[in-house]
């Protein structure tokens, strides 16, 4: 489990997602979250989840790797689809099912199945659309294309490329920590550790030996990296250069529009089929 999170890696390819300015894919992948949440029936919900599928294919990015990238979050899928399921209750709604559980009446109706479905759909869009996000660029270039967008700012003498710095910096460092987690835990597992059965107390008490070690090797790292920073005279002061320079083509401007046809598409979906929650 702790190896399927996908915060940070990047899966090389020259896929027509991998050639685009790292601006741009921010700026639509943002759009599509914002898109997402203004869908309020099916029909524009399935452009979304169609339009996702399409990218997902464009991104040449093997299944194996995408539907990976989903295992973390099936357990808040699963809690937040039965949440809508058994909690959506007003007057006028349409039961399917009664189930008395001792004291207790559980009733399912069909919008509370409608909801659940719904919200499911948009969690799972979602996921995939920040994980494509990432498998498709790298952790300089999405930072890079970050402090870019945010270099208006600077005139207002906040610090982009600091902040830049530090996200390219966690971006790193994430596939290191879950490789140091792994090797940690496998350790622990060696030595007759149980970590994956009995109580949620228990399993709570048996990842102590798992964090202490982890926070020891992350300040160590820390201290380590700002060592090498300070003895390469990095202050965070001034302009900050790339070596490689992000450039707008043709392509993103289709892309931009491609996304201003969608949004405008879920929009009069919206406005002719009504909502369903």
């Amino acid at each position: 489990m702790i190896k399927d999170i996908t915060i940070g890696q990047y899966y090389a390819g020259k896929s027509p997602l991998h050639r685009m300015d790292a601006r741009m894919k921010l700026l639509l992948t943002l759009g599509f979250m914002v898109v997402i949440f203004v869908c309020k029936n099916f029909f524009s919900l399935g452009l979304l989840a169609a339009a996702s599928v399409v990218l997902a294919l464009l991104s040449r990015v093997p299944a194996g790797m995408l539907l990976r990238s989903m295992r973390p979050i099936v357990m808040l899928v699963l809690f937040t689809g039965t949440l809508n399921l058994l909690y959506t209750k007003g007057e006028g709604m349409h039961t399917l099912v009664e189930l008395p559980v001792w004291r207790w009446t559980l009733t399912i109706t069909r919008e509370g199945v409608n909801t659940a479905i719904f919200t499911t759909t948009r969690i799972l869009c979602l996921i995939l659309a920040s994980s494509l996000l990432t498998y498709t660029t790298t952790p300089s270039m999405l930072t890079t294309g970050m402090e870019r967008l945010l270099s208006p700012l600077s005139k207002l003498r906040v610090p982009v490329s600091v902040f830049a710095m530090m996200m390219t910096l966690a971006l790193r460092f994430v596939p290191t920590l879950i490789e140091e987690v792994d090797r940690i835990m496998n350790a622990q597992k060696s030595r007759g550790s149980n970590l994956e059965t009995g109580s949620l107390g228990k399993r709570i008490k048996a990842f102590v030996p798992v964090l202490v070690p982890l926070f020891v090797s992350a300040f160590r790292r820390a201290a380590e990296l700002a060592y090498a920073m300070e003895s390469r005279c990095y202050t965070g002061a001034g302009a900050r250069t790339s070596m490689k320079r992000l450039r707008l083509r043709w392509s993103d401007f289709a892309a931009a529009g491609c996304m201003a046809l969608l949004t405008a598409g879920v929009i009069a979906i919206n406005y002719f089929w009504g909502s369903v929650i």
